[in-house]
């Protein structure tokens, strides 16, 4: 969850590290702080809320010094304040955290019988006063920073400042992702790539167990044996590091606009030389060795998975079951020997998906990921990692990355399906042409922007909104319904349309509309059933459909929207676009943090 920066440089750190952690924001914002060293001098600053309050906070109190670290937070332990927010220090050390030390209890009563009581409700204090016991003890910095990682259970990304020490900086990485940056005669640690795109394009990622002791002059990693080790350094594209707005008044919104143009840039990526078949990166498939898929996910991962559920069933002909991945693991499932396990996270970081990969790693045939970001541990540890090319995705509700991950598993899906002879060549060339005009269609749905808009505004007035469909739209309506929860605050439900009747009608009622994803398939006829019972009950209905679909039934709705025809099997790629419009001009309607909904954050790095 929050994002951790480290500098020891040669200008002044404080503009530097606010510079990282605002590209770490996204992250966490509960509350932002620094800490340098000046003149050998350990001092900090703080501040509750967004980063532009520490901002302001260092415009009035300003912090003198070439290294530093930095720290952005989503809270875990403790509630948002100047007392929970990091850095934490302890006498001579500071620390910044991601992560959760399931320790901390343990350690702060024996810490607190030695002369060092806690001062805040944080886990990550308990941190810097074993370090600072360990230095007290006449222990080096490094090595009471070693000391204490030895001493933490539980999942973190640290980083460790010294009072005295100008040219030092420790880190350390379980479970939560961590970046060193290579300069000229500078070093830099982060959470992610992105932290540090403004300042070095040479990147080393520590493995897991990985601890490093950095000066300006480079990095000695040692491996959780304590081993010393060499880390690959890598060179990361700058311009997949920009994130700026282009124009829009939110990043959500320029990510909605992005959508053509990145899925047009995933099918590029897949697509042979003819656009006729599929080629997957190396080491490639082969689904004639799997019976059965496993599919794991979080959020709206999940439910680009429960779509993908369809496409396997029903076009490849191979069975699927999904899951939560908070939930996968503690059941300890049987797993065949001939199981294919895809896991799909957009940082690719995320810690409960990660560990189920972790628990299924001896025992599926095969481990894929789809991910937006090439070098992440969900990606390294997969035997094949699928990029989905979205690009940096800044808006904590997913929009791009939901529909990229579409496309790459509808594209696996069809090459499921062909390399088990459920589909010939000529049909599965079909299929990819039609693929191929989805970006034409999404742009035409684009298009329904300010129609979406004038309904969102009465939507905003809602106070409880249904989403329902069918087969494929099922798991859009659950994804229509997260995405307006998560950034408007309105209670949102999505059910399967056949389902209405076994208990959630009795919700309805005038004052609750009920968004009704239906393009004319066929289903169609069957969900219009469902919508007459909620139109019987005084229900207000919103009918997002085609042509044909609102010919037949638009009479009695409250409000429709006309959307492109699209080939049945790809209408969730395109029945997406209404339904994060809904939620973003509903979210804007009502006056909501778009970007940065309360408690949330985008990349979830804690169970």
């Amino acid at each position: 969850m929050c994002g951790i920066v480290g500098v020891l440089g040669n200008h002044e750190a404080a503009p530097i590290l606010v510079e990282a952690l605002k590209r770490l924001e996204y992250r966490g914002y509960d509350s932002a702080g620094i800490a340098t060293v000046s003149n050998g001098k350990l001092d900090r600053r703080r501040a509750v809320g967004k980063l532009v309050n520490l901002s302001d906070l260092l415009v009035h109190e300003p912090l003198a010094g070439k290294s530093g670290i930095g720290h952005t937070r989503w809270a875990t332990h403790g509630a948002p304040s100047v007392t929970n927010a990091h850095p934490h220090k302890a006498g001579p050390v500071a620390v910044v955290h991601n992560g959760i030390i399931e320790n901390f209890r343990e350690l702060r009563t024996d810490l607190a019988a030695k002369g060092y009581p806690a001062a805040t409700e944080t886990d990550t204090e308990t941190v810097a006063l074993l370090c600072q016991s360990y230095m007290d003890a006449g222990k080096a910095p490094e090595d009471a920073a070693m000391a204490t990682i030895d001493g933490l259970e539980g999942a973190f990304a640290l980083c460790f400042l010294f009072d005295g020490e100008d040219d030092l900086l420790v880190a350390a990485r379980k479970g939560s992702p961590l970046a060193i940056g290579h300069g000229k005669g500078e070093m830099f640690v982060g959470s992610d790539a992105i932290a540090l795109a403004q300042m070095t394009d040479q990147i080393t990622y520590l493995d897991e167990g990985d601890r490093a002791i950095l000066t300006r002059n480079g990095v000695d990693i040692f491996d959780a044996t304590g081993a010393q080790v060499q880390r690959p350094r890598r060179t990361i594209a700058m311009d997949a590091a920009r994130i700026e707005k282009a124009g829009h008044k939110h990043f959500m919104a320029k990510e909605i606009a992005e959508q053509p143009t990145v899925i047009s840039e995933a099918l590029a990526y897949y697509l042979n030389a003819d656009e006729t078949g599929i080629t997957l990166p190396d080491p490639g498939l082969d689904f004639s060795a799997f019976d059965r898929i496993v599919m794991v996910a979080c959020g709206t991962a999940y439910y680009a998975c429960f779509t993908a559920k369809y496409w396997f069933e029903q076009v490849a002909r191979i069975p699927v079951e999904i899951d939560v991945a908070s939930e996968f693991r503690y059941r300890e499932p049987p797993v065949s020997a001939r199981t294919l396990a895809i896991f799909v996270s957009q940082s690719g970081e995320t810690a409960d998906t990660l560990a189920a990969l972790r628990y299924m790693s001896d025992k599926a045939d095969t481990i894929v990921s789809v991910v937006n970001v090439a070098e992440s541990s969900i990606a390294r540890e997969s035997d094949i990692a699928l990029p989905i090319l979205a690009g940096v995705e800044v808006g904590v509700a997913s929009t791009k990355a939901f529909s990229c991950q579409l496309t790459v598993l509808a594209l696996l899906a069809l090459e499921a399906a062909h390399q088990r002879g459920e589909i010939d060549g000529d049909t599965l060339s079909k299929r990819l042409t039609e693929l191929r005009s989805l970006p034409g269609l999404l742009t035409r749905a684009l298009d329904l922007d300010e129609t979406l808009n004038i309904i969102s505004n009465t939507l905003s007035e809602a106070k409880d909104i249904l989403f329902l469909g069918r087969g494929m739209m099922y798991p859009l309506a659950l994804e229509g319904a997260l995405k307006l929860k998560e950034i408007s605050y309105i209670h949102a439900e999505g059910y399967a349309s056949g389902e209405l009747k076994h208990g959630p009608i009795a919700l309805i009622d005038s004052h609750t509309p009920v968004i009704v994803f239906a393009p004319h398939d066929a289903l169609f006829d069957k969900t219009v059933s469902n919508m007459q019972e909620v139109m019987a009950r005084g229900g207000k209905v919103l009918l997002v459909s085609d042509r044909k679909g609102l010919e037949v039934a638009s009479e009695g709705v409250w409000q429709t929207v006309q959307m492109p025809e699209v080939p049945d099997l790809f209408a969730p790629l395109l029945y997406a676009i209404p339904a994060q419009l809904i939620a973003y001009h509903t979210a804007v309607a009502k006056g909501t943090d778009v970007d940065q909904p309360r408690n949330l954050a985008k990349s979830v790095t804690v169970e």
